[in-house]
């Protein structure tokens, strides 16, 4: 179908999923025989896996990556915007005056690129910093205190200068290895 286009709806904190589940269903109830011929076509809540450090252990956490925020593909007029506007947990549509502003082409290719993305490898969130003073809570440097130096996301690992016999020695540490000060 002609005119569909991204668009940004604001919903009450902590509503995003079931103002998705909502407008599920009103596409599903829509008329039409094909998904192609809704008006509403699609919504998503976009979401990122990250892993964190809870108790020690790696957590992979499902996380909005706009909290607040439902993106709905559709056809923009004043029967969708009536729907759209009359969900349960949805404030307003995202955009200047009364019209709802479209989510322009690379900034929605980056969400649905960044959804794909986040399926195949998450991003690990790396609670330090270089040159940040940490100790070292296990293996072979147990109760060493070092200096970051750098920082590799995509390994979650953290390069670390240790004063090993009065001579700084850089060693490649898992950053659940470690414990800032």
């Amino acid at each position: 179908m002609e005119g569909i286009r991204w668009y940004a709806i604001q919903t009450y904190s902590g509503h995003e999923n079931k103002v998705l589940k909502l407008i599920e269903r009103k596409i599903f109830e829509e008329p039409g025989e094909e998904a192609d011929d809704k008006e509403i076509q699609n919504a998503i809540v976009p979401t990122q896996d990250v892993v964190e450090i809870r108790n020690g252990k790696r957590v992979t956490v499902t996380r909005r990556i706009y909290p607040g925020y439902v993106l709905v593909a559709m056809v923009l007029n004043d029967r969708t915007m009536h729907v759209i506007n009359n969900i349960q947990g949805v404030i307003k549509f995202v955009g200047s005056g009364k019209a709802p502003q479209p989510l322009r082409e690379d900034e929605i290719n980056k969400i649905l690129g960044i959804e794909v993305e986040s399926e195949e490898e998450s991003h690990e969130e790396i609670p330090f910093y270089v040159n940040q003073v940490v100790e070292i809570t296990s293996g072979p440097f147990t109760d060493f205190s070092g200096t970051v130096q750098e920082i590799y996301r995509d390994k979650g690992k953290v390069k670390v200068e240790v004063s090993l016999f009065g001579r700084p020695t850089s060693v490649e540490l898992d950053f659940t290895q470690l414990k800032g000060y």
